[in-house]
């Protein structure tokens, strides 16, 4: 009799954390139009679920609303990125622990690539300055690369759990992730804890050969709170705040999965120490307009590559665009 229900109360609180998990999900997305704005209703979605999407939305065969970057403007960047001659020269690799590997481009300052337009573009750092409640400067940029078959997974963390070791102090910062490609369940999306962020800073220990969130903590937060798979169409953008847990998998699938990420910091909260991502510099914000009329798409002049683990910078200083 016990354990009959302990089973239903099991399987009650699944069936709960499941619901839950999609109204959290129904809450916090949006379509994109050109008077979209974070509204009320937009920041208390934010404030609630450490998140909101900016997302493609089907209305019939022949008409459909717009996510946060069209197709025109998902191939300008897909074209520069892909570029021999773009920021993919200074990718590195890391093994995940578990046979996967991590590829990636990490950098500091903007410059004025595509990647740099699209970074200081109204409908990504406007909405991420509302979002956090200021203005928001360039902290750093990447580009994940989960290639098919071969994409390495990321443990549970929060951005914040690497960023307070940064010396800031506050965790007034977020990160803006844009689907290049179609991300699926199948392909190693991004998982997230919808409410997490509200359980504040969470102890980063290792995890495997990777630094994550204590698992013994993660394991009690996944009993109150529910989990979400993050599936995208290219174009699709997911705006999140620093402290929200979240992992992805592996890619064993025949489709990659790539993402260009852009993580924001509050200027008022200028980090205490040096370190290898931006302290505080201005940023001049674009019109989106400027994005389809960028002519320099693999420019790299003024941009910062780093490595995480050497903490190397390689400043570009003289003009690269082919």
């Amino acid at each position: 009799m016990q354990t009959s229900k302990v089973a239903l109360a099991k399987s009650s609180t699944k069936e709960y954390l499941t619901n839950q998990a999609a109204n959290n999900m129904t809450e916090s997305i949006y379509t994109f139009t050109e008077d979209f704005d974070v509204t009320p209703s937009v920041q208390a979605d934010f404030d609630k679920n450490g998140y909101i999407i900016v997302r493609f939305v089907s209305l019939g065969l022949f008409f459909y609303q717009r996510s946060l970057f069209d197709t025109e403007e998902v191939t300008l960047l897909k074209d520069a990125l892909e570029s021999d001659e773009g920021i993919i020269r200074y990718a590195f690799g890391r093994d995940d622990g578990e046979g996967g590997k991590i590829r990636m481009v990490l950098w500091n300052q903007p410059g004025n690539d595509i990647t740099g337009v699209m970074a200081r573009c109204e409908k990504i750092a406007g909405t991420m300055e509302k979002l956090l409640g200021g203005e928001v400067y360039h902290y750093h940029a990447k580009l994940i690369m989960k290639d098919a078959r071969t994409g390495g997974a990321f443990v549970w963390h929060q951005d914040y759990g690497y960023w307070y070791e940064n010396g800031c102090i506050f965790p007034d910062m977020g990160t803006v992730s844009i689907a290049l490609d179609k991300a699926t369940q199948e392909n190693g999306c991004l998982k997230v804890i919808p409410g997490s962020h509200r359980i504040g800073r969470i102890d980063h220990v290792l995890v495997g050969h990777q630094m994550g969130a204590d698992v013994e903590r993660v394991t009690e937060i996944q009993k109150f709170l529910p989990l979400v798979h993050v599936e995208l169409e290219p174009g699709d953008a997911l705006f999140f705040h620093c402290n929200l847990l979240h992992r992805s998998e592996q890619n064993h699938s025949d489709k990659r999965r790539w993402a260009f990420l852009v993580a924001y910091n509050r200027a008022s909260n200028n980090p205490v120490i040096e370190h290898h991502h931006s302290r505080y510099v201005p940023m001049a914000k674009v019109p989106n307009s400027a994005i389809k009329m960028c002519t320099t798409t693999t420019d790299l002049t003024g941009k910062e590559f780093s490595d995480p683990a050497t903490e190397d910078i390689k400043k570009v200083t003289e003009k690269t665009q082919r």
